[in-house]
């Protein structure tokens, strides 16, 4: 992201439908582990990286952008500037690693990957969202420098392939899906951050509850929108 955009972003996140489902998902996966340290590559300004703070986790913040770090830490957060391919974080020194819509970002994935299996203890978890399907490829993932998008196949062969074991992968957004398809065809390359920030009130809410409802829907092996893979070092 630019620095403009990661301005942008942050200002609008909190009460938006997606972002707030996001740091459910999150929050979720993490509640039946025990708090340590984590990390957080791409934070942005740091809204993910909250709600890791407020469950009792040591975080650590990084982002590429000058702008990010200093957001985080202006919302009190631990942050640096840092390279997603090379992390100033010692082996082995991490019991969970966070990293939502970032890897896409990335021209040499597979470094990040490895950086990932690197800083994770044995036994570490790694929780990783990336943007899915290149036919959803448009003028957003140009605007917001997408490398790729995923697949189920791509992405579990880039995160086993450093060694890290899959513990599930699920699609999410799937409801969804063909309004997305519909909406990123047809914008054009400047309303893209107004793709994912400026949502009337009453929009913002439909969505959210269409979001919510995977939560009890059997639709995660249905094809969505973005991917959710929790996966962990071995032991």
């Amino acid at each position: 992201m630019q620095d403009a955009e990661v301005i942008a972003f942050t200002q609008g996140e909190d009460k938006h439908w997606w972002y707030r489902e996001r740091r459910a998902i999150i929050a979720k996966e993490v509640r039946g582990l025990r708090p340590g340290k984590a990390v957080e590559i791409g934070a942005g300004g740091g809204g993910n990286s909250l709600v890791l703070k407020e469950l009792g986790w040591d975080v650590l913040a990084t982002e590429y952008t000058e702008a990010g770090v200093r957001i985080a830490k202006e919302r009190g957060l631990n942050a640096m500037q840092a390279d997603a391919t090379q992390l100033p974080l010692d082996d082995g020194s991490q019991d969970l690693f966070l990293a939502f819509d970032v890897l896409e970002h990335i021209e040499d994935d597979q470094r990040a990957a490895a950086e990932i299996f690197r800083v994770l203890r044995p036994g570490g978890t790694a929780l990783i969202a990336v943007p899915c399907d290149m036919a959803l490829w448009s003028a957003y993932d140009e605007a917001s420098h997408h490398f790729r998008r995923y697949t189920r196949e791509t992405l579990t062969e880039l995160i086993s392939g450093a060694g890290l074991t899959i513990d599930s992968l699920r699609s999410w957004n799937v409801l969804l899906r063909p309004v997305v398809k519909m909406r990123r065809k047809t914008a054009a390359v400047d309303d893209t951050v107004g793709d994912v920030t400026a949502v009337s009130p009453v929009v913002n809410l439909g969505l959210g509850v269409i979001i919510k409802a995977e939560r009890f829907l059997p639709v995660s092996s249905l094809p969505g929108v973005s991917l959710m893979m929790r996966a962990h070092r071995p032991a």
